[in-house]
C-alpha cells in the first residue's frame, strides 16, 4: 500500500472516528493521537525518504491536506459538542419564573435610634436646635467647664476611658453645650438646644449599666429662667412620650454643674400611679436629672450669671427605651441579636 493509500485510509478512519464521538475528552485524544508529534501521519511520513524525488511533493502536498482536513474537522466537532453541552446545562438549570422569588429581608433602623428621632422631633417642635460633637474630648470641656474642677469626688461617678492626662472620651454629651454656650450670641435671642449622642463610662456590664450607652441632654439660657420653665418642658416631653395624662414631679438632688439640682419623676404609665411593678409600687418612675445651670458654668462661658439664667437636663434613651417596651437588660440594645431586634420592626 503506498504512503497516499495509508494517508486516506488513515483520513477515513480518523473522519469516523470524529463522527462517533460524543463527548470532548474523547475528541481531545483523537486530536492527540492523530495529529501529535507521535501519531499515525507522522509515522506515514516517515516513509517519504523512500520515495523519488517526483512523488516526495504529492505525498507531502496530500499529507497536510489531510492534516488541515483533520483539524477542522476536529474544531468543527468540538463547536458542535461545546454547543450540545451548553444547551443541556442550560435544560437541566432552566428557572422557573413563574415561581414566588426570594424574599429578602429588610432592614430597619435601631430601636434606639428611633427614639433618639422621637425625643430629637419633640424638641424641634418646641424651637431648640439639635447639635452634635465629639465622643472624644478634652478633660477641660468634660469636666472643669461643668463646674467639676480636678480631683473633685463628683469626677469618680464619672470614671472613663483616657487616652492621655487631657484627653479622653467623653462621660456625657455636656461638653457640646459648653462649646455651644461659649459661641452663642444672645443679642440674637436666647439658646435652646438639645444635644443627643453616644457617652462612656467605666461602669460594669450588668442589667442596668453599659460602659457605653445613648444621652440626651438639653439647655436653656435665656433672661428670667425659672424652675417653672424647666417643670412645664419635663411635661410636656414626658406627655408626648408617655401619654397625655402624665403628670411630673422634682425631688432636691446634686449635680455640681447645677444649682439648685432636681430629679424629676413621671407618673407610672403602665399603672397611672396606682401602684406596679414598674414603678416599683410607689406610682412614679424616676426619669431623668436636671436643675437650674450653676452660675459658674455660665460665668465659665462668658455669660453674666446675674443677668442671664437657664435650665439644664439629661435623659437616657437606653432606659426610655426599656420602659417603654419592657426590656430587662440593657445589653440587648447593643448585642446585635436580630431576634431582639426584629421585635421593633412595626414601631
Amino acid at each position: 500500500m503506498s504512503l497516499q493509500e495509508q494517508l486516506e485510509t488513515l483520513e477515513n478512519e480518523t473522519l469516523q472516528q470524529i463522527h462517533q464521538t460524543t463527548d470532548l475528552s474523547t475528541l481531545n485524544q483523537i486530536r492527540v493521537q492523530t495529529l501529535g508529534k507521535k501519531g499515525p501521519i507522522t509515522e506515514v511520513l516517515r516513509g517519504m525518504k523512500e520515495l523519488t524525488p517526483e512523488e516526495r511533493p504529492k505525498v507531502g502536498s496530500f499529507a497536510n491536506q489531510v492534516r488541515d482536513n483533520l483539524t477542522q474537522q476536529i474544531e468543527e466537532k468540538r463547536a458542535q459538542l461545546e454547543e450540545e453541552a451548553l444547551n443541556q446545562s442550560l435544560a437541566e438549570e432552566s428557572i422557573d419564573v413563574t415561581l414566588p422569588g426570594k424574599k429578602i429581608p429588610q432592614g430597619t433602623r435601631h430601636i434606639l435610634t428611633k427614639i433618639l428621632e422621637e425625643i430629637e422631633d419633640i424638641f424641634v417642635g418646641m424651637g431648640y436646635q439639635v447639635i452634635e460633637g465629639s465622643e472624644v474630648e478634652q478633660d477641660y470641656y468634660n469636666f472643669e467647664r461643668m463646674n467639676i474642677p480636678k480631683n473633685h469626688p463628683a469626677r469618680d461617678m464619672q470614671d472613663t476611658f483616657y487616652i492621655s492626662d487631657e484627653l479622653l472620651i467623653r462621660t456625657h454629651t455636656s461638653p457640646v453645650q459648653a462649646r455651644t454656650m461659649e459661641k452663642h450670641d444672645f443679642s440674637k435671642g436666647p439658646l435652646r438646644m438639645i444635644s443627643p449622642g453616644k457617652v462612656f463610662r467605666r461602669d460594669t456590664d450588668d442589667a442596668t449599666h453599659s460602659h457605653q450607652f445613648y444621652q440626651i441632654e438639653g439647655l436653656v439660657v435665656d433672661k428670667h429662667i425659672t424652675l417653672g420653665d424647666l417643670k412645664g418642658t419635663l411635661e410636656e416631653l414626658m406627655r408626648k412620650m408617655f401619654g397625655e395624662d402624665r403628670e411630673v414631679r422634682l425631688r432636691p438632688s446634686y449635680f455640681p454643674f447645677t444649682e439648685p439640682s432636681v430629679e424629676a419623676d413621671v407618673s407610672c404609665f403602665k399603672c397611672g400611679g396606682k401602684g406596679c411593678s414598674v414603678c416599683k409600687n410607689t406610682g412614679w418612675i424616676e426619669i431623668l436629672g436636671s436643675g437650674m445651670v450653676h452660675p459658674n458654668v455660665l460665668e465659665m462661658s462668658g455669660i453674666d450669671s446675674k443677668e442671664y439664667s437657664g435650665f439644664a437636663f439629661g435623659l437616657g434613651p437606653d432606659r426610655i427605651a426599656m420602659l417603654r417596651y419592657g426590656v430587662d437588660d440593657i445589653r440587648s440594645f447593643y448585642l446585635n441579636d436580630t431576634r431582639f431586634i426584629d421585635q421593633f420592626k412595626g414601631e
